[in-house]
């Protein structure tokens, strides 16, 4: 068969409705991450990638200063108390015998930190989560669909032990919680909750019980309830003497 120049001109046209179009040769998906609690929409490949990102951001460490380890303190506080300061991100356990327990933890961000005098009024592991509806709708403004519900797991945002706040009786809607993203360990990241290591909330949850008080300086307040005077040691860790002798 003889190509004419009409017959080429015709071959060269139709040869790209020929080809399959790459940009949709990824089936197109919408799939709930319940960890970062939004849609993800997008090729398959996509959110495998931003999948991947977001699990090794999860594994970054909080610097070494938020470790759990035991202070010399000044304070007239009692022991088992409950100590935050907001502004240095540390909440003191006090123990009594010019010692408490020091973990690091995650406050409120700009337009949600706080301080005052509470208690502990409920206990729970591996909690679920119900957020607040005014904490639904802000989010859903920023494209980010909160579930009404999230029970307790690993994925939730409540970490392995919860620790509810009262206040005059009633619930005051902050917690004292885990994390399943420690990398937020000594920043303002929360909406008003104190956040914690899950391995170091299991470790305060362990010793507060209800009626805990909890003394929270918000920011900007001096702190004069706790007076670090040196560091005993990294909690857990036991000395020479004791190691052998018990």
């Amino acid at each position: 068969m003889k190509t004419t120049p009409l017959l080429l001109a015709l071959m060269v046209g139709l040869a790209p409705l020929a080809l399959p179009n790459a940009a949709s040769a990824e089936p197109q998906v919408r799939v709930y991450d319940h960890t970062s609690g939004r849609w993800l929409s997008g090729d398959r490949a996509r959110i495998r990638t931003e999948t991947v990102q977001r699990k090794t951001q999860m594994m970054r460490k909080p610097d070494a200063r938020f470790a759990r380890q035991t202070v010399a303190i000044s304070t007239k506080e009692k022991p088992g108390t409950i100590v935050i300061d907001t502004d240095k991100k540390f909440l003191y356990y006090v123990e009594g015998k010019g010692q408490a327990t020091r973990y690091g933890v995650g406050v409120g961000k700009d337009g949600f930190s706080w301080g005052g005098t509470m208690s502990i009024g409920r206990k729970a592991e591996w909690p679920g989560w119900t957020p607040p509806a005014a904490m639904r709708a802000r989010e859903k403004a920023k494209g980010r669909i909160l579930p009404a519900y999230m029970a307790g797991g690993p994925e939730n945002p409540l970490g392995a032990r919860a620790m509810y706040l009262y206040r005059g009786g009633g619930d005051s809607m902050f917690r004292i919680h885990g994390t399943n993203q420690p990398w937020t360990i000594g920043l303002n990241m929360s909406s008003g909750c104190i956040r914690m290591m899950n391995e170091d909330v299991s470790h305060l949850y362990e010793r507060a019980g209800r009626g805990t008080k909890v003394v929270v300086i918000g920011p900007g307040q001096p702190n004069r309830i706790v007076q670090e005077t040196g560091t005993v040691r990294p909690a857990g860790k036991k000395g020479l003497l004791s190691a052998v002798f018990g």
